[in-house]
C-alpha cells in the first residue's frame, strides 16, 4: 500500500495533524492523550491482587463516555545488557559486567492511549483507510469546553488506576516528539528514531523487519469462559498452585519482539442494544433456515439479559499480537512461539494477512479511530479487561546501593536493594534479615553474595561460622579470619587501644570479660568485686600511659595486677572479703604466659578490629569447647557492639550462620535479642542464618529475638519441607502468594545456566530472583574441596595474590570446557 513511495509523501500520507498541550491530533480530528503505565512486577501478584487490578481497569473503562477509545499498547523489546566498564570498580564487580555484557534482555513499555473520536467520522472496515481520505474538524472539537471536559475525564480514569496501584505518567509534548515517542515505537517496530519505510505488498517489511500479525477479533476464537488470572503450570506444586496473568505467555513470557495491542471501543450503549435486538430478530427470522442462527439469536438473547440483569457495560473489543524479526528464513520458527503462546490463553490463533495493513496503520497512536471496526467483536467491559497485560518485568531499586540478582524469566541482571529503598518507602523499620535454606539450596553461595556485594559498598561485615564458608571470599578482600588450629590457635587481644581511648564502654565489655572468666555462669559476683576490678583496668591503663614500653595485653595485666595493683590494695587495706586478688590471680592464671590458653588473650597481630573492615570467626573447632566457645562469644560482642557505637554514619552487618545455636546455649540469648532490638538505630543490621526447620521452630530465641526483629526474611528452596511448610509459613507469618512463590523455586530454571533462586521478602513486598554470578566470584565461594585445593595452589604459585590465582583457575576452567 505504501511501498515504494519517497520519504515526503510518506509524511504526507502520515495520519496524525499536530501535538498540542499534551494531545494528539489526527488529521480526522481525534484528540488522543499519552500515558505511560508502571504496572506491577511479573511473579509478585496473588489471586486477589489480578482481581485488584482488574476492577481498576473496569472502573477505568466504565469511567469513559460514549466515542472514547481505550487503546493499551505493551512492547517487548529484546536488547542486550551493556556492561559498565567505566564505574570505579572491585575485582569481582568488573567480572560481573563481564559475565552479563551483552546478555539478552526483553525490555518492557506499557504506553495507554485515550482518544476521543471524532463524532462526525464514519467508523471505517478493513476496505477502507484515512490514508486517501478529505478530512473536516468537527463542530464539538470547536466548543471551548471540549478540552476541558475531556481533560477532568482523563483525571478521573488516572486516579482510578493509580488507586488499583497502577503508576501513570502523563506523557507530554516532548516525549510524545521524542526519540523515544511511543509514535516511532510503531512506526519503526521500537528501533528506529524516525519514520522507516514501509512496505506491505508483496511482504510486509518495516525498516528491514519482518512482522507478523495474530488477530482476535472473532468471538468464535475466544474461549468459553476467561479470568484476569489462570495457574502457571511450571511453577506450580501439589501443595501450591502458582498464579499468573491471563495474557502473561503473550506478555514477559513470550522470549521475542512484541507488541500486544488492546483496542476497547466505548459506544452509546442504547444503540449497541437495539443493534444487538435488531441483529437478534434477523437471526431468530432465519432460525428455521440454520441452526447456528438459532444459536447465535439465543446467544445475542443471554448477552442482553446479562447486560441489564448484571448492569454490565457493552462495549466493542479487539486485540492482536504483533510479532517481528529481521531474519526472515526464522519467521516459522517465530509463527510456532507466537501461536503457542496464545494457544496457551485457549485462544484459536488467526494470522492476520488482508486486514494487517489497516489494523497496523491503526495502532499508530492517535490514529485510533481509523481502526476498521469490522474486526471488532462485541462483548463486556468485565471480559475485555482480562485480555489486558497487568504486569511487567522485575525494576531495578534507584541508586547504586544493593546487590545483583537476576530476575527470574531471562536472568536479566538488576540491583536490589535490601536495605535502604525498602526503609525509605515504609516496608520494613528494620534492616535485620532471616535467611533459611537447607544443605545444597545455596544458602551459603547467596550470603557471601550478599556479603560482598555490601563490603564492595563500605559496610564493616562481622561473620560468625562454624563451616568455613567464607574463607575464600575473606582471603580475596584481604580481611582478618579468626579460626582454632591445633598449630594456629585462636588469639585476640581485647586489651589493645590502638588510637582508641578507654571510654567507659570498652572498660564494661572489658569487666565482663574479666568477670565471665572468674566466675562460674551461676555464680555470682559481689558490688566490692565489680569496683576493684573497674579500679585496676582504670590504673592499669594509666600504667601504659607511664610506661610506653609495656605491650597491653593480659599477660602485662596480670603482672600489674601482681605488682603494682596487690601493692595499691594493701594499702587501702581492702580485705580479701571485699576482694579476693589471689584467687582471681589464680583462677585467671591458666591464660597468663605458660598457662593452657595464654595465646588467647594476647595477640600481637590482626589487632585494629575496629578499622578492619571484614572479620571472620570461625568457631567449628571450639563450638563445644567449655572455656574457649563463651570466651570467644563474648569476644564478638565486644567488637561488633563497639563497631556499632563507634562507627558514626557507616554500615555495619554482622551475619551469624549456624553458630546462633552454640551462642544460645552459652547464655548469649539476651545478647542476641539486645542485638536484634538495637542494631537498627546505629545504621546497622543483624543476620542470622539457618538450615533445619525444627531449629527455627523449637527455638524460643529464634521466635521472640530474630524473627520478630527480622523485616526481611529470604528463604531458599524449601521442597523438602513442602509437607511441613504450614508450620514454618505460621512461624514467619508468610501469606498464601509468599507460600506460592517460595514453593515454586528453583521448579523451572533454565538448563542452560547454572543458578539457585531465592525469595527475598521485604514486609509486604516479596520476589524470587536468581542467584548467578561469574565464574570467578563461583570460585571465590567454592567449598569443592578439589577447587580450593587447584586454587589454594594456584595461590601459592602467585605468591599469596589470590586475585591471580582466581583468575588463572578460571581461564583454565574456560579453556577446558571449550569444544
Amino acid at each position: 500500500m505504501i511501498a515504494q513511495k519517497s520519504a515526503k509523501e510518506m509524511e504526507a500520507l502520515f495520519p496524525l495533524l499536530s501535538i498540542e498541550q499534551d494531545l494528539i491530533i489526527s488529521k480526522q480530528a481525534d484528540i488522543t492523550a499519552c500515558f505511560e503505565l508502571q504496572l506491577p512486577e511479573v511473579f509478585t501478584l496473588s489471586q486477589g491482587r489480578f482481581e485488584a487490578l482488574h476492577e481498576a481497569f473496569v472502573k477505568a473503562i466504565k469511567l469513559l463516555p460514549s466515542g472514547f477509545i481505550f487503546h493499551k499498547q505493551d512492547w517487548f523489546l529484546e536488547q542486550s545488557h551493556q556492561a559498565d566498564f567505566e564505574a570505579d570498580q572491585g575485582f569481582l564487580d568488573r567480572c560481573s559486567e563481564s559475565f552479563f555484557h551483552e546478555r539478552r534482555v526483553l525490555t518492557h513499555q506499557s504506553i495507554l492511549m485515550l482518544t476521543k473520536k471524532n463524532p462526525e467520522t464514519k467508523p471505517l472496515d478493513s476496505s477502507l483507510s484515512n490514508l486517501l481520505r478529505n478530512h473536516l474538524v468537527s463542530k464539538e472539537l470547536l466548543d471551548s469546553s471540549f478540552i476541558p471536559d475531556m481533560e477532568t475525564t482523563l483525571g478521573q480514569v488516572v486516579q482510578v488506576l493509580v488507586d488499583g496501584g497502577i503508576g501513570v505518567n502523563r506523557l507530554k509534548d516532548s516525549d510524545l516528539l521524542g526519540l523515544n515517542s511511543p509514535i516511532l515505537l510503531q512506526t519503526g517496530l521500537g528501533k528506529s528514531k524516525e519514520l522507516a519505510d514501509i512496505q506491505f505488498f508483496p511482504d510486509w517489511n518495516i525498516g528491514g523487519n519482518y512482522p507478523l500479525l495474530y488477530a482476535l477479533a472473532d468471538t468464535a476464537d475466544m474461549p468459553n469462559l476467561c479470568a484476569p488470572v489462570q495457574v502457571y503450570e511450571p511453577y506450580t506444586t501439589d501443595k501450591s498452585p502458582f498464579h499468573s496473568a491471563y495474557t502473561a505467555p503473550v506478555g514477559v513470557l513470550l522470549p521475542c519482539n512484541h507488541c500486544f495491542n488492546q483496542y476497547i471501543f466505548i459506544d452509546d450503549r442504547l444503540k449497541m442494544t437495539k443493534e444487538l435486538e435488531a441483529k437478534r430478530l434477523r437471526m431468530f427470522s432465519l432460525s428455521a433456515y440454520s441452526r447456528e442462527n438459532a444459536i447465535a439469536a439465543d446467544a445475542i438473547q443471554d448477552y442482553l439479559n446479562e447486560a441489564i440483569k448484571e448492569g454490565r457495560t457493552p462495549v466493542h473489543a479487539h486485540f492482536n499480537l504483533l510479532c517481528w524479526m529481521e531474519d526472515r528464513q526464522k519467521l516459522p520458527e517465530l509463527k510456532n512461539s507466537a501461536a503457542a503462546a496464545l494457544a496457551k490463553m485457549n485462544l484459536l490463533p488467526k494470522l492476520e494477512t488482508i486486514g494487517a495493513p489497516q489494523i497496523y496503520w491503526a495502532g499508530i497512536p492517535g490514529n485510533q479511530g481509523a481502526f476498521p471496526m469490522n474486526e471488532a467483536f462485541t462483548t463486556f467491559s468485565e471480559t475485555a479487561a482480562c485480555f489486558l497485560i497487568p504486569e511487567t518485568q522485575y525494576r531495578s531499586s534507584p541508586g547504586r546501593f544493593g546487590i545483583r540478582l537476576g530476575e527470574r524469566i531471562y536472568g536479566s541482571p538488576i540491583q536490589v536493594d535490601l536495605s535502604d529503598e525498602p526503609m525509605k518507602k515504609g516496608w520494613i523499620t528494620n534492616r535485620n534479615k532471616f535467611v533459611l535454606g537447607p544443605s545444597g539450596s545455596g544458602k551459603s553461595f547467596f550470603t557471601n553474595h550478599m556479603v560482598r556485594s555490601y563490603y564492595e559498598q563500605g559496610t564493616h561485615v562481622v561473620l560468625v561460622d562454624v563451616g568455613h564458608s567464607y574463607k575464600g571470599l575473606c582471603d580475596l578482600v584481604g580481611g582478618y579470619y579468626f579460626t582454632y588450629e591445633e598449630k594456629h590457635p585462636i588469639h585476640f587481644n581485647p586489651f589493645f587501644l590502638g588510637d582508641q581511648v578507654l571510654d567507659t564502654e570498652k572498660k564494661e565489655s572489658l569487666k565482663t570479660l574479666l568477670l565471665a572468666l572468674w566466675k562460674k555462669d551461676d555464680e555470682k559476683f559481689t558490688r566490692s568485686e565489680y569496683v576493684a576490678i573497674s579500679n585496676a583496668l582504670k590504673a592499669y591503663y594509666v600504667h601504659l600511659d607511664a610506661n610506653q614500653k609495656c605491650f597491653p595485653c593480659f599477660d602485662t595485666f596480670y603482672e600489674f595486677l601482681q605488682a603494682d595493683f596487690a601493692l595499691a590494695l594493701s594499702k587501702e587495706k581492702v580485705s580479701t572479703k571485699d576482694f579476693d586478688l589471689a584467687n582471681f590471680l589464680y583462677v585467671l592464671k591458666p591464660y597468663y604466659k605458660g598457662g593452657e590458653f595464654d595465646y588467647l588473650l594476647n595477640a600481637k597481630e590482626n589487632l585494629d578490629l575496629l578499622n578492619q573492615r571484614f572479620i571472620v570467626f570461625e568457631l567449628d573447632n571450639i563450638k563445644d569447647h567449655p572455656i574457649l566457645f563463651p570466651v570467644v562469644t563474648l569476644i564478638i560482642m565486644e567488637i561488633f557492639i563497639s563497631k556499632m557505637r563507634k562507627l558514626k554514619g557507616i554500615r555495619k552487618m554482622i551475619l551469624i550462620e549456624e553458630a546462633w545455636k552454640a551462642i544460645a546455649k552459652e547464655g548469649m540469648a539476651e545478647y542476641i535479642k539486645y542485638l536484634f532490638k538495637t542494631v537498627r538505630k546505629f545504621f546497622g543490621e543483624a543476620i542470622v542464618v539457618t538450615q533445619e526447620v525444627d531449629d527455627i521452630i523449637s527455638s524460643p530465641v529464634v521466635k521472640d529475638a530474630i524473627i520478630n526483629n527480622s523485616d526481611c526474611k529470604i528463604l531458599l528452596d524449601q521442597s523438602k519441607y513442602q509437607n511441613k511448610f504450614h508450620q514454618i509459613q505460621e512461624l514467619l507469618g508468610l501469606t498464601e502468594k509468599e507460600k506460592m512463590q517460595i514453593l515454586s523455586i528453583n521448579k523451572a530454571n533454565d538448563p542452560k545456566r547454572k543458578y539457585k533462586e531465592v525469595f527475598i521478602g521485604l514486609g509486604p513486598v516479596g520476589r524470587v530472583y536468581r542467584t548467578e554470578v561469574s565464574l570467578e566470584e563461583y570460585l571465590t565461594y567454592s567449598t569443592e574441596e578439589a577447587e580450593k585445593h587447584r586454587l589454594e595452589e594456584l595461590t601459592k604459585q602467585y605468591k599469596g595474590d589470590r586475585k591471580q590465582a582466581i583468575k588463572a583457575m578460571a581461564a583454565e576452567i574456560r579453556s577446558q570446557n571449550k569444544p
